[in-house]
């Protein structure tokens, strides 16, 4: 018997180890096969909800923020680089030299889920941004990713130029913030089950496989 999972993964799209926790969970993920039925929902986080247009040099951002030399920060890109590597995802960081706000692109996702294309349009948005350097926050590059991951440009563009989903995704940020999460990627499995960090295939799996024996038990 198959096991129904929902797994709320509380993201941003500039967060690598978002990325390395989504291949991760999606490797982990066609391990179990049958075992597990997953319902999968991104559910939107900022890292930098006050980085205003045009961005930040991500050097200066990163060595603002957490106080990273330069040196530091190349070797945290480089074990980024080769865990994504494993995962067969590339991070060009030499394309990414700036940090953007990401407000419209979680409005966007928000949209997608509605349409049921939101884990496609999930992973257009980072192979933009890590992999091809893209400008998250530009407008015309979303309509680009939109339509990359099959969705329709001309809505997506009439939400980008409304207010559309705001309120809804600041309402799943107050959330989760109110619940304690407070980096991510964080992955909770049955409104129940925190699963935090970029972890290895091998922690979700095993977790997975914890969680479905547990749901399938019966109550006392």
């Amino acid at each position: 018997m198959t096991s129904r999972l929902k797994i709320d993964f509380v993201s941003d799209v500039s967060c690598p180890w978002c990325v390395i926790g989504l291949r991760s969970l999606e490797q982990a993920l066609e391990r179990v096969g049958d075992e597990v039925t997953p319902d999968i929902h991104f559910q939107p986080f900022e890292l930098n909800p006050q980085m205003p247009p045009g961005g930040q040099d991500i050097g200066e951002h990163i060595a603002q923020k957490y106080g990273s030399t330069p040196e530091q920060m190349a070797r945290n890109q480089e074990g980024i680089r080769n865990r994504g590597a494993a995962l067969g995802f590339t991070f060009n960081m030499e394309k990414r030299s700036r940090i953007y706000n990401t407000f419209d692109a979680h409005r966007l996702l928000h949209w997608a889920q509605l349409e049921g294309r939101q884990h496609a349009l999930k992973r257009a948005l980072f192979a933009a941004y890590f992999t091809d350097g893209r400008n998250p926050s530009d407008r015309e590059v979303l309509l680009d990713v939109v339509t990359q991951a099959g969705l329709d440009p001309v809505r997506a563009k009439e939400v980008l130029e409304s207010d559309l989903y705001s309120d809804e995704v600041r309402e799943r940020e107050r959330f989760y913030q109110q619940q304690g999460i407070q980096a991510v990627p964080s992955v909770i499995v049955n409104d129940k089950y925190l699963i935090q960090g970029g972890q290895p295939a091998e922690v979700f799996e095993q977790a997975l496989r914890q969680i479905a024996a547990e749901s399938k038990q019966p109550a006392t």
